[in-house]
């Protein structure tokens, strides 16, 4: 299993911009799609973006297209989530986690989130707090 650490949470003015990081003990070229989901107290965990590492598409959830943009460093085994114009509704715990890719390509040429069940590798989550 892919052993997750996901950081760079914290307290932000509404407006303003965090970059949180996952790194892997792996991200194997051509088989696992990375997401990042997010959960809010009293609310359902949520899917918000990703990126596939064998066909290089990526998926952002309506609510955060054009403010937050993933991307990867292979070398650093690590993806980033990067998060502007934040919003109080983006307060959450924020988690990133994999997807063998193969056995989730239908969900990606639809170009939607998997289920979150298809994620087998989870980080321990990390606070975003947006709030003035």
């Amino acid at each position: 299993q892919v052993q997750l650490v996901d950081s760079g949470g914290g307290l932000v003015q509404p407006g303003g911009s965090l970059r949180l990081s996952c790194t892997a003990s792996e991200f194997t070229a051509d088989y696992w799609l990375i997401g990042w989901f997010r959960q809010a107290p009293g609310k359902e965990r949520e899917g918000v973006s990703y990126v596939s590492s064998s066909v290089g598409t990526t998926y952002y959830a309506d609510f955060v297209k054009g403010r937050f943009t993933i991307s990867r460093d292979k070398a650093k085994n690590t993806v980033y989530l990067q998060m502007n114009s934040l919003k109080p509704e983006d307060t959450a715990v924020y988690y990133c986690a994999t997807a063998w890719d193969d056995l989730v390509s239908k969900f990606r040429a639809m170009g939607v989130m998997p289920p979150i069940e298809y994620f087998g590798s989870w980080g321990q989550g990390t606070q975003v707090t947006v709030s003035s």
